[in-house]
């Protein structure tokens, strides 16, 4: 596998649009972006890391720029070290404690918290380990609604699996999810039998609620998203088709700065505000929002 890197560096205020735009092109071909902060309110660096060839790259950079209008930066492509850089991912996450659970890789040793849910989550291909601000303020805010009000649930862009094996442990019920890339299925398939619900959660392939398995299963009492700004706008019409009314929505994957647009969008689709959690990742902060549907809708 030949692993490279390209860099470059933004303003800050343009850093959050780099981030989005570019995750949204790049993501599904399994490329990680990432940024850090150079120095205090100064500049962003912006580095992009997965495997040759990089022209998706290149193509997702200038259209990134084009549809935000930005200035295409300068940048380079720098081959990385043969390493195994899923293993050194792998040892580097250590467990730790989000709400009721406690989430760990399978090289983990020591015993769980007393009383604590373990979820087993491996470093991988699937996104979604728990240890990015969005995850974990999905696994906060699922573990504060009422069971009796997520009968009928479903995790959209489910990735590793980690959210909706975490609903079915916390309610010990069925629990759906669904993405649009066959491989997440897979290992979430795969993640929930390893964490002991695997007869509790049923995973497909989907464009969002659009597959057979998923739309027929509607309406839904809680309706979980994990993505990003951009899908979660295109998706909010078929969310408030989906969703029973007096039904929730947890959305997340935005950053904080992304939150106003997305909460005038939904509210447009009969959603009110009920409670959100900011937290932060790599310099940036993300926002969590769950959203209730209109009784009367």
């Amino acid at each position: 596998m030949n692993i490279g890197k390209a860099a470059f560096v933004v303003a800050a205020n343009e850093r959050a649009a780099w981030e989005d735009a570019l995750e949204e092109r790049l993501l599904e071909a399994g490329f990680v972006v990432s940024s850090r902060e150079m120095s205090r309110d100064g500049p962003w660096r912006i580095e992009i890391v997965g495997e040759e060839p990089y022209a998706a790259v290149a193509a997702a950079i200038q259209d990134a720029a084009r549809a935000r209008g930005l200035e295409e930066p300068t940048w380079q492509w720098q081959a990385l070290p043969d390493r195994d850089w899923v293993g050194e991912n792998q040892r580097s996450f250590q467990p730790f404690v989000v709400g009721p659970f406690w989430v760990h890789p399978s090289h983990a040793t020591e015993p769980p918290p007393a009383g604590a849910l373990p979820l087993r989550i491996d470093a991988g291909l699937a996104f979604g380990t728990g240890t990015h601000a969005t995850t974990r303020g999905c696994l906060e805010l699922l573990a504060m609604l009422d069971p009796a009000s997520t009968a009928n649930a479903v995790d959209v862009g489910c990735g590793s699996g980690i959210l909706a094996i975490a609903m079915a442990k916390l309610w010990r019920r069925p629990v759906l999810g669904g993405d649009n890339d066959a491989q997440a299925v897979e290992v979430a398939k795969e993640n929930a039998t390893l964490n002991g619900v695997g007869e509790l959660c049923h995973f497909v392939h989907s464009v969002g609620l659009a597959a057979v398995g998923l739309a027929d299963r509607a309406p839904f009492d809680l309706i979980v998203a994990n993505i990003l700004a951009g899908p979660l706008t295109e998706l909010s019409e078929s969310f408030a088709a989906a969703v029973r009314p007096g039904g929730r929505v947890l959305l997340s994957g935005l950053l904080v700065e992304q939150a106003g647009h997305l909460l005038a969008v939904y509210a447009r689709r009969g959603f009110a505000f009920e409670r959100r959690i900011d937290l932060e990742s790599s310099g940036a902060w993300w926002r969590t929002l769950l959203l209730k549907r209109d009784q009367a809708r």
